[in-house]
């Protein structure tokens, strides 16, 4: 998908990231909103709360510690006045003091009539003290003449009225205070249940536009595509929703388009196949006939001609003249080559379609058995053929047996004025192999001739220098590579030639072999 997929959308809608983005955007609107909501709810219970019990409630209970500081005040200048003691003051004086703090809590209430009651009671007192209180106790220190009683009672009965009014006055702000904590308690309840109910309504209205915009066509695009997988290729895929989703099933449906075709080219293709495969079996089965062909029909002819070349040859030699000992030499030696060919094309045509049974063999009785086939050749030429230390592996063994035996052969045949000498040596290799090393002292190979060494009929020398039919390489490299491994030449040996070839280790579910 571009990166500005809504700049080319098509009709149907937006796409699944505007649409998204859109939701999101909502329910983040929806959920500040009633935070928001809550919030306030939440301040003004607080504002409630904190002037109910931080401000109203302490003026009550100091407008009612007020009533007792002056009460107290009353009493002990009477006492004062009957006693002339001066022990009775302290409760006056006391009280005198606790007012001032009682007074500066009621009066923070700060409200108008609060503060007009305040006022008033702070005027009677006055009133009390300079009419009535301040004189009696001047009078009684100086043993003058006390002011009347009546004065006195008349001046603090109107204290007791404004202090009755400003309890009244505080006892109506804590019901009303009582009242707005209770109010704004409902209205935090009421917010919460409201916020609560919006953001679940904006929740499921979210989920109803997911399971309609997307999950709906998504469950419709798998039911397309579960056609088309199921088998019905001819069923096309196609998607509604958002364009993502179209986009996809667009894709989808080019997909299986693609997959229609590819599967008509790979039917064609099949049919070609299954008409080469007959064409091979049809050939293999000439082949076959082919090898018994050469194996009796055409070897029995041979035979024929070599024995009575070989009868001409011992009943007439020496009766002809020159030239036709040797035409009989020529037709004995012919046949006699040719017999071997065929020989050597049937063993090779045989390496993989004639299968042994593949066994787990030591590689050192393989080289043994090579040696007792070499016999005559190894005597003859005094070789000698050094073993080190070779692990098992796993094959036909006379296959690999032929391998050896080629190797050692060609070492003897192509050797110089020296002993032959022959060294086989083995050693772990990459990918589970092991690589097997068939050195000798003999003539050498080119390093140009690294490749067509393996070539089949391939001879770097004529057959009058060497004789051979110039397989014996090909045989090797077809029976190691039908083992898995691989053969060439070493084209960095001092001298001499060296000859590396690989062979799979053993698996441990293949039979071992017993002799």
């Amino acid at each position: 998908m571009n990166a500005d997929l809504d700049a080319g959308a098509e009709p149907g809608g937006p796409s699944l990231r505007r649409w998204s983005m859109w939701i999101s955007l909502a329910l983040v609107v929806v959920l500040l909103g009633a935070t928001t909501a809550v919030l306030l709810a939440i301040g003004d219970l607080s504002r409630a709360r904190s002037r109910l019990l931080d401000v109203v409630g302490p003026a009550v209970v100091s407008a009612q510690q007020l009533g007792t500081d002056l009460v107290d005040q009353e009493n002990g200048l009477r006492g004062y006045v009957l006693s002339g003691s001066a022990d009775f003051l302290a409760p006056y004086e006391n009280g005198l003091g606790r007012q001032t703090a009682a007074r500066a809590t009621v009066a923070a209430l700060n409200t108008p009539k609060v503060t007009e009651s305040v006022a008033a009671l702070d005027e009677a007192l006055s009133a009390w003290r300079s009419q009535y209180a301040d004189p009696t106790i001047a009078a009684v220190r100086t043993g003058g003449v006390v002011p009347d009683e009546a004065v006195g009672k008349q001046r603090f009965d109107a204290v007791r009225v404004a202090l009755s009014t400003l309890q009244a006055e505080l006892a109506l702000q804590r019901t009303d205070g009582r009242a707005a904590l209770n109010n704004s308690a409902t209205r935090m309840a009421v917010t919460c249940i409201v916020a609560l109910a919006v953001l679940l309504i904006a929740v499921l209205g979210c989920v109803a536009a997911v399971l309609v915009y997307v999950v709906g066509p998504v469950s419709r695009l798998r039911e397309h595509v579960g056609l088309v997988a199921g088998g019905d290729f001819a069923h096309t895929v196609t998607a509604t929703g958002p364009l993502e989703l179209r986009a996809l099933g667009r894709d989808v449906d080019t997909m299986r388009t693609r997959i229609v075709d590819e599967l008509g080219q790979t039917k064609d293709h099949n049919t070609a196949l299954a008409t080469a495969t007959e064409d091979l079996r049809r050939s293999n089965a000439e082949l076959e006939q082919f090898a018994y062909v050469a194996s009796h029909d055409l070897q029995e002819p041979l035979r024929k001609i070599a024995s009575f070349c070989q009868l001409l040859q011992r009943r007439y030699g020496g009766q002809l003249d020159e030239r036709a000992d040797q035409y009989i030499d020529f037709a004995v030696d012919g046949a006699k080559r040719m017999q071997v060919l065929i020989n050597d094309l049937l063993a090779f045509s045989r390496v993989g379609r004639h299968r042994d049974k593949q066994v787990v063999v030591p590689a050192g009785e393989l080289v043994d058995e090579a040696r007792r086939n070499l016999a005559q050749a190894l005597e003859e030429s005094g070789a000698q053929v050094e073993v080190g230390t070779l692990p098992e592996v796993q094959g036909e063994a006379r296959l690999l047996a032929g391998v050896f035996q080629n190797l050692i052969g060609n070492a003897v045949k192509f050797r110089t004025e020296q002993t032959p000498h022959v060294r086989i040596d083995a050693e772990p290799g990459e990918d589970d192999m092991w690589v097997f090393s068939v050195r000798d002292n003999g003539i050498g190979i080119e390093p140009q001739y690294a490749e067509r060494i393996f070539v089949i009929f391939q001879r770097l020398h004529t057959k009058d220098q060497y004789s051979g039919t110039g397989i014996g390489l090909s045989m090797c490299r077809k029976i190691v590579e039908y083992h898995g491994g691989r053969i060439w030449l070493d084209t960095e040996a001092a001298s001499g030639t060296t000859i590396h070839f690989t062979l799979p280790r053993v698996e441990a579910n293949v039979p071992a072999f017993s002799a």
